[in-house]
């Protein structure tokens, strides 16, 4: 199985990686990330773990165009085909829409949003000659209930959603699978220091379980969307 996990470096993206690459059976990674350091670091931890697993790294600040497209180039040319695309490239910053500073907006869509949709166009083409394969998009609950603060980190989330929707309709017929993970808070790195206890938040090793599990389900079972939340409620 060949998965392309985006945002890999830590936090939610290196579970996810840890996910698949701790499964006994031969898989190749291609994991990216902007910080370079934390993300080779974090290759060459999981390569020595699962020394049985395929890992490769690329670098690349997918907040932009170029980024992305060099990405993209570089999985088509280290691999025949993509059986799982997780995007999972995100950024947050909190602020409201009256006083947010200016280009927030345009920062969250290009990190949160169009990420997402350029490497999964870059991506889609071989897999509609396969007639298979499997994309995982990392919304949020953001993206289904406005809140406070919320602002253009919000609104990204919710167009990510519809996104995410309308590939799943697009993409039916053509028997590529298409599920939103819609997770309330996981702890992260953002929450470090906020003063919230880990337990009351849920662990990024759960989302990785779950989107793992999705993608080995049998070939005419598809998961639309996963809405998991912490146990006592959104913080």
């Amino acid at each position: 199985m060949i998965v392309v996990i985006t945002g890999a470096s830590r936090g939610i993206g290196k579970a996810i990686a840890q996910s698949f690459a701790e499964d006994q059976q031969v898989h190749t990674l291609l994991l990216c990330a902007r910080d370079k350091e934390k993300l080779h670091s974090s290759a060459k931890e999981l390569q020595q773990r699962f020394p049985f697993a395929d890992i490769r790294s690329f670098d690349a600040d997918l907040s932009t165009r170029e980024g992305v497209d060099t990405f993209a180039a570089w999985i088509l040319s280290a691999t025949p085909h993509v059986d799982v695309l997780v995007n999972n490239a995100g950024s947050f910053v909190p602020g409201n829409v009256s006083s947010e500073e200016e280009g927030a907006l345009q920062q969250m869509l290009d990190v949160n949003l169009f990420s997402a949709y350029h490497l999964t166009r870059a991506l889609l083409p071989r897999m509609l000659e396969r007639k298979s394969g499997h994309i995982f998009t990392l919304c949020s609950i953001a993206g289904l209930q406005a809140y406070k603060n919320g602002g253009a980190y919000s609104i990204s989330k919710f167009a990510l959603i519809g996104f995410t929707k309308n590939l799943r309709e697009e993409l039916k017929p053509h028997h590529i699978k298409v599920t939103a993970v819609i997770p309330g808070a996981v702890y992260t790195d953002s929450w470090s220091g906020s003063g919230v206890p880990p337990e009351r938040i849920m662990e990024s090793a759960d989302i990785a379980k779950i989107i793992y599990s999705v993608s080995h389900l049998s070939p005419q079972a598809t998961v639309e969307e996963i809405v998991v939340r912490p146990q006592e409620g959104d913080l």
